[in-house]
């Protein structure tokens, strides 16, 4: 870059241009050989997405992302960018970045034309050659591809059968680069159609000019399959230029959905060294997101983003970190309370349906969150629902018996030390803690122990109230009579 300036000094070091999708596709090619992960920070389409979309790049397709909102398809896109050549040349001062050997504006052929082997060059970095442009309804043809400037011809006092007089949209700007049009059925069908030729010949037309203009585009879509059938949909002569769909998902485990989270969650320094956030409050988080997938009150056609997951994880250490605050410590470990904190989070990322409606979202939030602790409760724990009813005692009516006499009222602001004093004061709870789970430090104990006296409410073994930041534990016959 340093040494070459002009045309001649690049034909002197025997420069060869490449098509964006070659330069792709050969840049993957050392990237598989090497064992490189050019995709790394997508997680959880290593076996899936990930491998369809190599073999797209390997035959030097247009590609259209389809699947549910928050499965990463635009980061998939961005990245992309990773297999581009760090910095390649185009003649100084072009609008469509012109391949110095071939160059496709007037401008540029003018130029090599009067200065021939003097043109000036740039050197543009890959990070410049990625485009991306949200499909909404006022999307014009004039804004994608470009139009006629009238004052642009009375200034340079040229005719409009002069293509200096062409204005170009972004996808000419984008020529020799990665083009993305994100949401592609809010497109409107006339728009839609302004592409056509692009996607096939790889020219363009505008107005009644007449010109054929070879740009050279990698062109990636996403979409959605609910705008299929709501807001808009892909019209069939466009899908059939889109050489490759690729399916996406959502993560098919909690492990892989929580790397996800704890990548994505955007977490101060001081939250991350003053809340801890144990792996069963994690599961819990994630476990939300799963159960939602699966409800009956929320449209499965919608989805459910992994945006819910991270928003409620930053809600969750928000909530933790707020009783840190109130009460003056350094340090303190997400509660079972604290999952109450992440309901605004599930309110406004999930679309109910009818039944949903009748609900009510927050009480569908509220739902959600039962039915996660009932479903992480039985992975480490006997299920209250199977045991045999042959057996001369239950595992947990020691526990019942305790709150036959006592009731226990937990202040969900409360100090560390006070919250663990409550909860060791249950002999019977420590002792199932100790016998059946894995904690082993202070801070899994005590949340253990508050996990099960949740999980119990939500299989109506004992009962639960909730009101002004405290949980009252009860016997559940008492409560009743009470």
């Amino acid at each position: 870059m340093d040494l070459v300036k002009t045309l001649g000094e690049l034909k002197k070091l025997g420069y060869t241009p490449k098509s964006i999708k070659e330069e792709l596709r050969s840049n993957l090619i050392d990237a598989l050989k090497a064992g490189e992960n050019k995709f790394a920070g997508v997680l959880g389409y290593d076996d899936t997405v990930i491998p369809e979309l190599q073999r797209a790049i390997l035959a030097k397709h247009n590609i259209n992302l389809l699947g549910l909102r928050g499965q990463a398809k635009t980061s998939i896109a961005r990245m992309m960018v990773n297999l581009l050549d760090e910095y390649i040349p185009a003649i100084e001062g072009t609008e469509l970045n012109d391949d110095p050997m071939a160059p496709i504006s007037f401008q540029g052929r003018q130029m090599v034309a009067e200065m021939g082997d003097k043109t000036p060059l740039i050197w543009i970095h890959r990070s410049e050659r990625y485009t991306e442009k949200l499909a909404t309804p006022d999307v014009s043809v004039a804004d994608l591809i470009g139009d006629l400037d009238p004052i642009k011809a009375a200034n340079m006092k040229l005719s409009y059968n002069d293509e200096r007089v062409i204005h170009f949209g972004l996808i000419p700007r984008a020529n020799r680069g990665i083009f993305v049009i994100n949401e592609l059925p809010d497109l409107q069908p006339r728009i839609q159609v302004a592409l056509f030729n692009i996607l096939q010949e790889g020219d363009i037309q505008i107005r009644g000019f007449k010109m054929r203009l070879p740009l050279d585009v990698q062109f990636v879509f996403t979409a959605n399959p609910e705008d299929y059938t709501n807001r808009g949909s892909i019209i069939t002569p466009l899908k059939d230029r889109i050489q490759s769909q690729i399916i996406t998902h959502y993560p098919e485990s909690l492990e892989i959905a929580k790397s996800i989270t704890l990548q994505e969650a955007a977490l101060t320094t001081s939250q991350k060294e003053q809340i801890e956030v144990l792996p069963l409050i994690q599961n819990l988080l994630e476990e939300i997101a799963f159960v939602a997938r699966d409800s009956e009150f929320i449209d499965q056609k919608s989805g459910v983003s992994a945006r819910l997951s991270i928003s409620a994880y930053e809600c969750l250490v928000a909530s933790a970190e707020r009783r840190a605050i109130l009460n003056n410590e350094t340090k303190t470990s997400a509660r079972i309370a604290d999952l109450m904190g992440v309901v605004p989070a599930i309110t406004g990322k999930v679309e109910l349906v009818y039944e949903g409606e009748q609900e009510g979202a927050i009480q569908v939030a509220h739902n959600l969150v039962r039915q996660a602790i009932r479903k992480e409760f039985i992975k480490t724990f006997p299920n209250p629902e199977r045991l045999s009813r042959k057996e001369a005692k239950s595992p947990y009516q020691d526990i019942i018996d305790w709150f036959a006499a006592n009731q226990l009222d937990l202040d969900n602001d409360a100090l560390n030390e006070e919250y663990e004093v409550e909860l060791s004061q249950i002999k019977p709870l420590m002792d199932m803690v100790k016998d059946c789970s894995d904690a082993e430090t202070k801070a899994e104990k005590v949340l253990m122990a508050e996990f099960v006296l949740h999980s119990l409410s939500e299989y109506s073994l004992i009962s639960k109230k909730s009101f002004h930041g405290k949980t009252n534990f009860n016997d559940i016959l008492g409560s009743m009579l009470g």
